[in-house]
């Protein structure tokens, strides 16, 4: 009684947000990098200095897409537009790449300070997913994936992780495009059409949906439960564990 069709044999679930408590530190990665750019750059430019959000821009600009993506859309938001740059960028360096690197010390250095956090309705259903002899993953664009469920303990529970070393290394197109999940499904030898997926991010959702997977659950952790549904979400639930015994 998991909640999902009886079809399903897989369930693909997002990392940050859906299993682990890590979203909230991205947001704040994302917050203290963006800031202190934008900070720089005002003084610089003489431009007014405004912020960026944890809520609304990190929603709809950065949240469960590839860490350059996420960069680049939410500069293209602010009418900024850096060269790419590439992926050895120092951190901070004015480029995509340069400042996604600074975010991404910022975030090592929270996990490394505050830990990861386990959501425990998620792991009561993912135990759940194993225990019914269903297929399980994670599709991530982070490239800490690993680390952070090595770190959560939750490693052994999965048989197939792709994230987003795995995606660059094949060159796949994050979310929202479906790219990513569909490489999963095959590694799985799971069709799409008998795969769920577990998404809080509009991205991910929308990735579910273009995929042609047979169940999209929309995980609200921050009160988008309407956006998740518009997106494709066939079913929205504030925690994992209210699927369960649901028929």
């Amino acid at each position: 009684m998991l909640g999902i069709p009886d079809r399903m044999r897989a369930c693909l679930f997002d990392l940050d947000g859906v299993l682990t408590q890590t979203a909230q530190l991205h947001a704040a990665a994302w917050k203290a990098m963006f800031d202190d750019y934008l900070r720089r750059r005002a003084e610089r430019t003489g431009a007014p200095f405004v912020p960026f959000d944890l809520h609304a821009d990190y929603d709809t600009y950065v949240d469960g897409k590839p860490r350059a993506d996420g960069t680049a859309s939410f500069l293209a938001s602010r009418q900024i537009t850096l060269p790419l740059g590439h992926s050895g960028d120092t951190p901070g360096t004015e480029t995509v790449h340069g400042l996604g690197n600074a975010k991404n010390l910022i975030v090592l250095r929270m996990i490394a300070d505050e830990g990861v956090g386990l959501i425990p309705g998620s792991l009561r259903y993912l135990q759940a997913v194993r225990d019914a002899g269903l297929a399980s993953a994670v599709v991530s664009s982070s490239n800490n994936c690993q680390a952070v469920l090595a770190a959560a303990g939750i490693d052994m529970m999965v048989d197939v992780v792709i994230d987003g070393l795995a995606a660059a290394r094949e060159q796949l197109p994050g979310k929202p495009a479906p790219d990513t999940y569909l490489a999963t499904s095959r590694a799985l030898g799971v069709p799409a059409s008998q795969s769920a997926v577990f998404e809080d991010a509009l991205a991910g959702v929308t990735a579910g949906r273009a995929g042609g997977f047979g169940w999209v659950v929309g995980v609200d952790r921050g009160g988008q439960a309407a956006a998740l549904r518009a997106g494709g979400a066939d079913v929205v639930v504030s925690d994992l564990a209210d699927l369960l015994g649901q028929p």
